[in-house]
């Protein structure tokens, strides 16, 4: 005979149909006057994986009042219960999406309406991709509320990214700027910009980038994350960088960039690096992912295989006959870096 779980500890219950996560994990909450009700913290694919959830949950409770529950708190509750599943570089985009709804973080969060988060992104300041990162960090906020049967309208679903700043604000390296990297090559991490430029890799891909993703008999790197079109992706290494990688995998440990310590570099201290790097050739402000448009531009620039440089950035081709039908070899792609002159 099953155990019973002691009173108040909560419930799993399997759902009926064809789910993914049919097992619901359940708690009582009761209201001013006493009243208990059951309402749902998460759901799991497996019973094993429910029950844990929700002795989980028995250790640190959260006493949900839906009608009283600010934005702040559930925002705080989703960090503590649906966060960790998400990757490091997507929670890092809503962690910083969470800072342009800071008018709201009072506000209880069944009052927040459409308005309230269209107004957000609206008045961010910001471009397409911060707007977007808000209205994903909204999506998920409200899925988690609609869990938890805070509200019963999703009004996330109805917000929009708005197009009039679509176009980016970045600029690509000049060839004068670039060139004035190389002549200081040998200051400490200068390398790691200069990669940067020469593989068009996403920040995070390269600071998680470890040595074994490096085939150096076959000249190239393997790795990329985001989409299906990104992940392990081939791009060979250009000649010109090669002295900067085997130096690297000499010295590093685990992961291909590291500290002069051997740890991996944290996000934050590659920023400050950056900085430094770039403060030696410009007094213009300048982002990491500005190496990655200067990689796709240079190359446009040279006349590169569109499907050659959609493969090497990781981007899904806009043509289906390109996306479908072209296959490029490795050496197809080579010929293509080879283009940064």
């Amino acid at each position: 005979m099953a155990r019973r779980n002691p009173n108040g500890y909560g419930s799993v219950t399997k759902l009926k149909g064809n789910r993914s996560r049919p097992y619901v994990i359940k708690v009582t909450t009761y209201d001013e006057d006493g009243h208990g009700r059951q309402v749902p913290v998460d759901y799991a694919a497996t019973r094993e994986e429910a029950n844990i959830i929700l002795a989980r949950y028995n250790d640190n409770p959260w006493n949900i009042d839906r009608n009283h529950v600010t934005l702040a708190e559930l925002y705080k509750r989703w960090l503590e219960v649906k966060a960790p599943k998400l990757g490091s570089s997507r929670l890092y985009t809503l962690k910083a999406a969470y800072k342009y709804c800071q008018k709201l973080y009072g506000k209880k969060y069944r009052q927040i309406r459409a308005y309230h988060m269209q107004a957000t992104m609206d008045d961010c300041g910001r471009g397409y991709a911060t707007q977007s990162h808000i209205k994903a960090l909204w999506w998920h906020l409200d899925n988690f509320a609609f869990e938890l049967d805070i509200i019963d309208k999703m009004y996330s679903q109805i917000i929009s990214v708005s197009t009039e700043q679509g176009e980016t604000k970045r600029t690509p390296f000049t060839e004068k700027e670039v060139e004035a990297l190389w002549k200081i090559s040998d200051q400490k991490n200068v390398d790691i910009v200069l990669i940067y430029i020469y593989t068009g890799f996403r920040l995070m891909e390269l600071l998680n980038m470890t040595c074994d993703q490096i085939n150096l008999e076959e000249e190239y790197f393997k790795g990329g994350s985001k989409s299906s079109s990104g992940k392990n992706r081939i791009v060979p290494i250009h000649p010109r960088i090669m002295p900067f990688v085997k130096n690297r995998l000499k010295k590093s440990n685990e992961y291909f960039l590291e500290t002069d310590e051997g740890s991996k570099f944290k996000k934050g201290d590659f920023y400050e690096e950056w900085k430094t790097v770039i403060s030696y050739i410009t007094k213009k402000k300048k982002t990491p992912h500005e190496a990655r448009h200067t990689f796709e531009t240079f190359l446009d620039n040279a006349g590169g295989n569109r499907k050659c440089i959609d493969m090497l950035m990781g981007h899904k081709s806009k043509d289906v006959g390109n996306r479908v039908y072209n296959h490029k070899t490795v050496e197809q792609l080579r010929d293509t870096i080879l283009l940064l002159k």
